[in-house]
C-alpha cells in the first residue's frame, strides 16, 4: 500500500506542476475528433553471441482515438483505447502477449461555472483474448500453459454522476462520489472456495458501490514529444473502502518524422481483488503511426 500511496503522490505532483504552465486554448462547438493508429516492433537476433541470449521479436497494434463533442454548456468527451501485441521467443512453444486490453470512456458535463460542471461518467474495460499462466511439466520438462482469462472475463463496467472540472480537452478531473461498479467473469475459471477477480465461486458477476476520481492530462514535454496521462482511482464502500484501486497510464510519443517515432507505453495497476500487489507493464519500441 505504501507504494501506491507513493505513486499517486508522483502522480499528483505530475498533474500539479505542468497544470501550471498549461496554456489557455480556446473551445471550439462542435465534433473534434482526433486519433492515431500504431504499430510497435521489437527484434533482438544472436549468432555465436558469447555473452548469450536468445531470438525473440514481438509486435503490438494500438488504437487511441478521441471524439469529443461541444454546444453551448454542453460537452461530451470520449476516449477508445485498444492494444493487442504478441511476443515470440525462440525455442518457446508458446506464444505469448505483451498487451491486450479494450477500453471505452465517456464523460458528460453541464457546465455548473467557471472550469466546473456537472457530470456523467461511463467507463468500461476488458481484453480481446485468453490469458495464460505458463508453467514447466515436472515430469517431461515441456512448456505448459493454463488458461486463467479471457474475454469479457473479467470485464468491468463503471458509472455515475459527479463533478467535472476541466480547463481543455487535455487537461480534466472527474469526481464520482456515488459510483456504481460491476465485474464480469466467466464462472467456469473460478476455483472452489476462491474467488475470481473478486467474483464468488459460480457467480458470473459481482456488484459494487463507491468513489471514483478520473484524471487525464496531456502535454508536449517539447516538440514531437507529447505525454498522454491517465489516472483512474476506485474505492469500494461496501468491502474494504481503505483498499484503493489504481489504474495509471503514461503514453509517450517521440516523434521521428510524419510515421515513424519510438513509443513508450507504461501502465501500473493496483487492486486487491486481481492480486495483492502492484502490477507493472512497459512497452517501448519503433513505431509506425497512421494519424486521423
Amino acid at each position: 500500500m505504501k507504494k501506491v500511496v507513493l505513486g499517486l503522490a508522483l502522480i499528483a505532483g505530475l498533474f500539479s506542476a505542468n497544470a501550471q504552465d498549461d496554456k489557455k486554448e480556446e473551445p471550439k462547438e462542435g465534433w473534434n475528433k482526433s486519433g492515431n493508429i500504431t504499430f510497435l516492433f521489437n527484434q533482438a537476433s544472436f549468432s555465436n553471441w558469447v555473452a548469450g541470449g536468445q531470438n525473440n521479436f514481438s509486435g503490438t497494434l494500438g488504437l487511441n482515438y478521441d471524439f469529443n463533442y461541444l454546444k453551448g454548456d454542453w460537452s461530451w468527451d470520449n476516449k477508445i483505447i485498444a492494444a493487442y501485441g504478441l511476443t515470440k521467443i525462440e525455442d518457446n512453444e508458446f506464444t505469448r502477449k505483451t498487451d491486450d486490453r479494450l477500453e471505452l470512456n465517456s464523460l458528460l458535463g453541464k457546465k455548473a461555472g467557471g472550469n466546473w460542471y456537472y457530470s456523467a461518467f461511463l467507463n468500461f474495460r476488458t481484453q480481446f483474448a485468453k490469458g495464460y499462466e505458463f508453467g514447466t511439466d515436472p515430469v517431461t520438462g515441456e512448456e505448459t500453459r493454463t488458461e486463467q482469462t479471457s474475454f469479457f472475463s473479467p470485464a468491468y463496467l463503471q458509472f455515475g454522476p459527479g463533478l467535472l472540472w476541466k480547463k481543455s480537452d487535455n487537461l480534466k478531473v472527474n469526481i464520482a462520489p456515488a459510483t456504481a461498479r460491476f465485474i464480469f467473469v466467466d464462472p467456469d475459471f473460478t476455483l472452489p472456495d476462491a474467488a475470481y477477480f473478486g467474483v464468488d465461486e459460480g457467480d458470473s458477476s459481482r456488484f459494487e458501490f463507491g468513489a471514483s476520481l478520473s484524471a487525464y492530462y496531456k502535454f508536449n514535454l517539447m516538440e514531437n514529444v507529447s505525454f498522454e496521462n491517465i489516472l483512474n482511482l476506485y474505492t469500494n464502500y461496501l468491502e474494504d473502502p481503505q483498499n484503493v484501486d489504481l489504474d495509471y497510464q503514461l503514453n509517450i510519443i517521440m516523434k521521428i518524422n510524419k510515421y515513424l517515432s519510438t513509443n513508450l507505453a507504461f501502465q501500473t495497476i493496483y487492486d486487491d481483488n486481481a492480486i495483492g500487489r502492484l502490477q507493472v507493464r512497459q512497452v517501448f519500441g519503433l513505431g509506425v503511426n497512421y494519424g486521423f
